[in-house]
């Protein structure tokens, strides 16, 4: 700590993150695009979400895309559109934010908890052995924007006949041996929170389908079950992407290949520049290219070095400190402390220390040269 404070003298501010910097490196295209859709006059379901959708599925591969008013409703309406719910198993990773799991158990369908590899993905390895005859899908999680072993789990899935569905919402671009995560299975789905990679500046989703019929499925579940007005053929749900966060994107996914770059350089900086035994770093696996929607280290002390960052003025935040088969609202589930040791050790050691679009390299060695003295 000695070293760190004859380095630096000034404390400086760092949040984990700073939404806002992304905002102000494209203040005018933001701004004058608000302004067009809000003199518009139209503002659900409009030529602004219909372009979103055709550039989106463009830019990662599919044939479609459906906007959806969030994440969680992408991977709900996923499962429910395809057929999957009571009396029905969906194997899930651990070591998720409990939304993947809400997907699966909003429709009355059971998550079936797989603990995660080293690179907080799925563990291949240890599927097999969790599939009975009430398996239907995979949830396969693409964490932190660090793609999992799609070869692998496509070939599972082919092997017993099971949907397989992809939680994109921090894997924007991602790819998997030059595969954008979202086009491996039957449904890849989105969120364009504020914070994603591709955010927007409120609530919104999408999901992704080489399925022309499935696709127009979701086009009318999200429009309370309805093709045209009035009329309604299934009990649906009222999802839409609106008008204006639809602008807002098409804005920001202009840019996204260098917002992407921005956060994969800033990765690579604290991959080569943080050396400290007590910190492991994280680690993509083979084949895979990662879009670092966060920088996630491990420390077996991690309560004391965020306590210690915090100090600093380096803000950090847990992903995730409960693993869903703790929460409260999982405890149905009937599974308890030591049910799942390696998703439950990740809880105790996983810490996302800052990394965002607009953070300074001075912002950057900051917090290199913090952790390094830790």
């Amino acid at each position: 700590m000695e070293i760190f404070n004859k380095k630096e003298c000034i404390k400086r501010e760092i949040l984990p993150n700073r939404m806002d910097r992304g905002f102000y490196l494209y203040q005018k295209e933001f701004e004058d695009k608000a302004v067009e859709v809000l003199r518009s006059g139209w503002y659900v379901l409009g030529k602004e979400v219909s372009s979103f959708e055709e550039e989106f599925a463009s830019y990662v591969g599919a044939k479609y895309c459906v906007g959806l008013a969030s994440g969680l409703d992408a991977l709900w309406m996923a499962f429910r559109l395809l057929g999957i719910g009571k009396g029905d198993e969906v194997i899930v990773q651990g070591n998720t934010y409990i939304a993947s799991v809400m997907g699966i158990s909003i429709n009355g369908a059971t998550p079936i908890i797989c603990e995660p590899d080293e690179s907080f993905g799925i563990d291949v390895k240890k599927i097999e052995a969790l599939i009975t005859d009430k398996t239907k899908a995979i949830l396969v999680v693409h964490l932190y924007g660090m793609p999992s072993q799609m070869d692998e789990i496509v070939r599972i899935c082919r092997k017993y006949n099971l949907r397989l569905v992809e939680d994109c919402a921090q894997s924007h671009g991602a790819r998997y041996d030059s595969q954008t995560t979202g086009t491996f299975g039957d449904v890849g789905c989105f969120s364009f929170y504020p914070s994603k990679n591709l955010g927007a500046f409120g609530d919104g989703g999408a999901v992704v389908v080489n399925d022309e019929q499935l696709a127009k499925e979701f086009k009318i579940f999200r429009n309370y079950g309805s093709e045209k007005r009035y009329y309604n053929k299934v009990v649906g749900a009222n999802s839409r992407l609106d008008e204006l966060q639809a602008g807002l994107l098409r804005v920001r996914l202009k840019h996204i290949d260098e917002l992407t770059a921005e956060k994969v350089r800033i990765a690579k900086c604290y991959s080569e520049k943080i050396h400290n035994e007590k910190i492991k770093l994280p680690q993509l696996i083979d084949k895979a290219t990662g879009v670092w929607h966060q920088y996630v280290i491990r420390c077996e002390e991690r309560d004391a070095l965020k306590k210690y960052l915090e100090e600093k003025g380096i803000g950090t935040i847990i992903h995730y400190p409960i693993p869903p088969h703790l929460s409260e609202a999982y405890s149905y589930l009937g599974y308890s402390e030591g049910s799942f040791p390696i998703t439950e050790h990740l809880a105790k050691t996983v810490l996302s220390i800052p990394i965002y679009n607009g953070m300074t390299e001075e912002e950057q060695n900051y917090v290199i040269d913090a952790i390094n003295c830790f």
